[in-house]
């Protein structure tokens, strides 16, 4: 059976992935798009609704991204949220203007429950939503029903009067979790409007994608990089569930990684699932072409590079046994930091080296079956795969390693400093039974030096931060508000057991404004 998808279309909002995550939470389909794709593209999908997301423009501005106006008429439920709204007002003749009071943050609706139509079903007349436009839409030529007002915005959700066009707007943010009643009014949305069954799940991931990858790879080997985080890891087993000894895994030991975990990564994979696994030692490789290189950025480009090299050292031996494509573990929502939500207005955080497509002349394929997934639905998935526990739940570790905690020259000697202090970390907060609370928790080494006195003696050392976050995909996070004592506990042992550091530190910092890594 075909599932429903709901096309989301990026329109440069932050809050884009968060949509996702609603529409997904309902247990329904769905993807996002650039505003550039076309209503041949859409019919294509055959799609049983289109939401339109917000945006830091209006519509009036030179160059403000638009709709194939075609869209509006494929059919099925759209639904404008903030800039969409407006654009949807724009296209079909209302006027679009700045708003005489600006609304950003908490505001009350009043629903007009005559004019329902099922979005706010079960939802009370009164209720606190989030705003955050500057332009509000004037409808004196009776374009659309007015469903909900603040005292400010008359228009704060509407249903359009256009035919048998089924198109509405809202003009806060139901997405996100300040909205009282957000999530119910999306639910709404997709099954009250849209009919959608609400029948996506796990298991049907794993049936889809195992008869793609059977013919996608028709017959061929396939290579996987793995580098023992859950991504990688259920990538590959998801894979190899698809077409067993046909998978060859091969993890690059690049020297980067935490203290004990190279030999941890040949276990699971070797002795847990019993897989072809092939480990290359480039430790020294990478450690020397990151000598002297202090610019994240840099730092990256470096180890998604020799990475690259790496497999090209491995490509004519996997060749010969007739090897074509090459598996990944690429996330959403590293497609969406890296490459903008495909190719959308939103502002591009930070390359992820794992993006982006392969070298052409480096004979592969690129499979990345996890593509479409936020980090909680992989580990879904994991559990659905058989992976224990301890696997599935393992804390996200960037690709690049302790490349991006090292801030500043990448040394043998500073790694060492590194992975002592954030073995301390781990330990303490395992021994606290908060690591299934946390999304990360980890130290970075700042290439800053500080005054202390140990022993009675001038010391002049260097400085560790210590970050914990919570969050559910990593698009946001909070930093964890971690009891004193343990705190205490990781400064006292970091400062007397890792000779070199004299001073902890504790990142308050959430996303946004600041990212989960330094670096």
């Amino acid at each position: 059976m075909q599932h429903q998808e709901i096309v989301i279309i990026d329109y440069g909002s932050q809050y884009a992935q968060l949509i996702a995550r609603r529409v997904r939470e309902a247990k329904v389909f769905c993807t996002i798009k650039t505003p550039k794709v076309t209503a041949e593209e859409l019919r294509a999908l055959q799609p049983i609704g289109v939401i339109l997301s917000g945006g830091p423009n209006s519509v009036y501005e030179q160059g403000a991204p638009s709709l194939d106006a075609g869209i509006l008429d494929l059919g099925v439920p759209v639904l404008g949220i903030c800039y969409g709204m407006q654009l949807i007002s724009h296209l079909l003749g209302a006027k679009v203007q700045p708003a005489e009071h600006r609304e950003f943050g908490h505001r009350t609706i009043e629903r007009s429950g005559a004019l329902d139509h099922g979005l706010f079903a079960g939802t009370p007349d009164s209720q606190v939503v989030w705003m955050s436009h500057g332009d509000q839409v004037e409808d004196k030529a009776g374009l659309f029903e007015v469903l909900a007002a603040t005292a400010s915005c008359p228009a704060a959700a509407v249903r359009f009067r256009s035919g048998t066009r089924r198109l509405y707007g809202l003009q806060f943010h139901p997405e996100v979790v300040h909205s009282a009643h957000g999530t119910r009014v999306i639910a709404n949305f997709l099954t009250e409007i849209c009919g959608a069954r609400c029948d996506w799940k796990m298991s049907s991931f794993i049936e889809d994608w195992t008869q793609r990858i059977q013919e996608l790879t028709k017959g061929k080997r396939v290579l996987c990089g793995v580098s023992g985080g859950v991504d990688s890891t259920v990538a590959a087993v998801l894979v190899h569930r698809a077409i067993g000894d046909r998978l060859d895994c091969v993890f690059v030991d690049n020297g980067l990684l935490r203290a004990g975990e190279s030999d941890e990564v040949v276990s699971f994979f070797k002795d847990s699932f019993h897989m072809n696994f092939l480990r290359v030692d480039a430790r020294e490789r990478f450690i020397s072409s990151l000598a002297g290189v202090t610019d994240p950025e840099q730092k990256r480009k470096i180890i998604g590079r020799v990475f690259v090299e790496v497999f090209r050292a491995e490509q004519q031996r996997a060749q010969q046994h007739g090897a074509e494509f090459l598996v990944q573990g690429t996330l959403y929502p590293d497609v969406i930091e890296s490459q903008s939500a495909f190719g959308g207005p939103t502002a591009t955080i930070k390359t992820h080296h794992n993006v982006g497509g392969l070298p052409k002349d480096l004979g592969f394929r690129l499979l990345e079956p996890l593509r479409d997934l936020f980090k909680d639905e992989v580990r879904a998935l994991g559990h659905e795969l058989g992976i224990p526990d301890h696997l599935v739940w393992r804390q996200p570790f960037p690709g690049p390693g302790l490349a991006v905690r090292l801030l500043g020259a990448i040394t043998e000697e500073r790694l060492d400093l590194l992975r002592r202090a954030d073995l301390v970390v781990r330990e303490e907060i395992v021994r606290a039974g908060l690591e299934r609370e946390l999304w990360q928790s980890f130290a970075v080494l700042l290439p800053v030096q500080s005054v202390g006195v140990m022993g009675d003696g001038r010391t002049y050392d260097l400085t560790c931060a210590v970050r914990a976050v919570t969050s559910v995909d990593a698009m946001t996070a909070e930093w964890a508000r971690l009891p004193y004592d343990v705190l205490a506990t990781i400064s006292r042992r970091i400062v007397n057991e890792v000779r070199g550091i004299n001073r902890v530190v504790y990142d308050i910092s959430s996303k946004p404004p600041a990212t989960i890594e330094w670096e």
